[in-house]
């Protein structure tokens, strides 16, 4: 009788203290992403912090209200957020944005191209109109494939058309159809840029929120220039810097002082993460060159023009080979400014990389992204130069910016790429006579495929250089657990 007394008992107390405490199976169970427990936890932190500001004291009789919950808590983290349903969080937080506000959020850099309700939904909401390719390759087919030239002409008759969208902005998305801006640095700097004269013209409406409404305008113009050119991993890391920084803007800010402050963080990311980063690059590679070396470097990174250029004015002795390939031909202006200050080059296409190997001593290549595996996501044909420099023996230096790093893993160039276009592959500069693949998208048998990037194996990299010194591929994740999080990302 004791013992049915005191289980009576305890299923009194548990009775009691059940209705206080708000459930907590449902948020934990359900399947959620990083960037939603993020939110999250954050929405969690700020509905706390309004509650202590106002003498709320709800959130601490919750937590004394069930000790037996409070002993599962513990095994998490410390400042880790309190037990509140996400529907209430949403509630007394004010940085969780609206619902009509979300569907103005960017299409993800991944979009399955071949989901045909997706890509649907993001034509209503596009403005460049773009015409889907007849002959489309198959096995390519989640990645836009558009006719190239026609896009162009479109946007430049719509200039005056497009009131919600900044002159800025605009230009930029203009100079990426039109090819005029190359280069990942070059991509990343001029699309911030873009944002900086959109953030220093903006001005809140009445009745709205800055936070909020800044950080909808972004995602148009995000949107947009993603819809002339898809984004390069490191701009999505760039953007992501620019909306935590608005998103920890405090509300008391005004315009001007929010303005400003926000002008400030993009210069700083673009002098630290870029200017100043490529420098420290250059430094650490240096030490690799010795005199009498052979160096070869493929296609134009302008860190690689820089660490070659500053060896060659402290007097060291080497030649550089400089491999190029078709259709753009990109190494020609980087081998004409070598030329120009004096350095002994080489120059040659990558069908003959594996004839001119067995001269060099070193590698040194560019990055267009470094993933979480140590694999490397650079120009078309960098893989084919690691791996024949791996068969000889040749060390091969990557070198890469650390914002350029994702925690993201690749293993093929399939999932994440980019299709330039075909025409390009079809032509042959300076030959008009050559002119079998005229008219190519009328053969409903053929399809002509140009990819921009390939992926890299860490097999192949002996070191990869970045601003944090000298590091083999396994140690990526390091970098990107330590520093991303806090440096490049928030």
């Amino acid at each position: 009788m004791k013992f049915w007394r005191r289980t009576e008992k305890k299923h009194e107390t548990v009775k009691e203290v059940s209705p206080d405490t708000p459930s907590v199976s449902q948020p934990l169970k359900a399947k959620t992403t990083k960037a939603e427990r993020r939110a999250l936890q954050e929405a969690q932190r700020a509905a706390k912090a309004a509650s202590k500001a106002n003498g709320n004291s709800a959130v601490a009789e919750s937590g004394k209200a069930s000790p037996a919950k409070s002993k599962k808590q513990s095994s998490q983290k410390k400042d880790g957020p309190p037990v509140t349903s996400s529907v209430t969080i949403y509630k007394k937080s004010g940085n969780h944005p609206l619902e009509k506000e979300r569907k103005k959020d960017p299409p993800p850099q991944r979009m399955q191209f071949d989901d045909q309700n997706r890509v649907e939904k993001a034509k209503r909401r596009a403005l460049v109109n773009q015409t889907e390719a007849r002959n489309r390759v198959e096995i390519f087919r989640h990645l836009p494939q558009y006719e190239h030239g026609n896009q162009l002409p479109n946007l430049e008759s719509r200039l005056f058309q497009l009131d919600s969208m900044h002159p800025a902005v605009f230009k930029v998305g203009l100079r990426y159809i039109a090819g005029d801006i190359s280069g990942v640095n070059a991509r990343c700097t001029e699309m911030l840029r873009a944002l900086q004269d959109a953030i220093i013209d903006y001005s809140t409406p009445p009745e709205k929120v800055l936070i909020r409404d800044l950080t909808a305008k972004i995602n148009s113009y995000v949107s947009f220039i993603s819809e002339c050119r898809p984004l390069s991993i490191s701009m999505g890391n760039a953007i992501r810097f620019v909306k935590s920084r608005i998103a920890k803007l405090p509300l008391s800010y005004t315009d001007t002082e929010a303005k400003t402050a926000l002008c400030s963080d993009i210069d700083r990311f673009i002098n630290e993460k870029i200017i100043i980063a490529d420098k420290v690059i250059v430094g650490h590679a240096i030490t690799k060159i010795r005199d009498g070396d052979v160096l070869l470097t493929y296609g134009l990174s302008c860190v690689v023009e820089m660490i070659l250029l500053s060896a060659h004015d402290l007097g060291k002795k080497f030649r550089v080979v400089v491999v190029d390939s078709r259709p753009k031909f990109e190494s020609q202006a980087l081998l004409a400014r070598l030329i120009a200050k004096g350095l002994s080059c080489m120059y040659t296409h990558i069908n003959a990389v594996s004839y001119i190997m067995h001269e060099v001593t070193r590698v040194f290549l560019g990055a267009s992204a470094v993933m979480s595996n140590g694999t490397v996501l650079s120009k078309i044909g960098t893989a084919c130069i690691a791996m024949v420099a791996h068969e000889f023996r040749v060390p091969v230096l990557i070198c890469c910016e650390a914002f350029k790093f994702h925690e993201r893993v690749l293993l093929d160039s399939i999932c994440c790429n980019e299709l330039g276009d075909p025409d390009a592959v079809a032509t042959v500069p300076g030959r008009m006579d050559i002119n079998y693949l005229d008219n190519w998208t009328n053969k409903e048998n053929l399809q002509l495929l140009n990819l921009m990037y390939d992926v890299t194996p860490s097999d192949y990299i002996s070191v990869i250089v970045t601003d944090h010194g000298m590091i083999p591929p396994t140690s990526v994740p390091v970098i990107v657990r330590e520093y991303g999080q806090e440096h490049y990302i928030t």
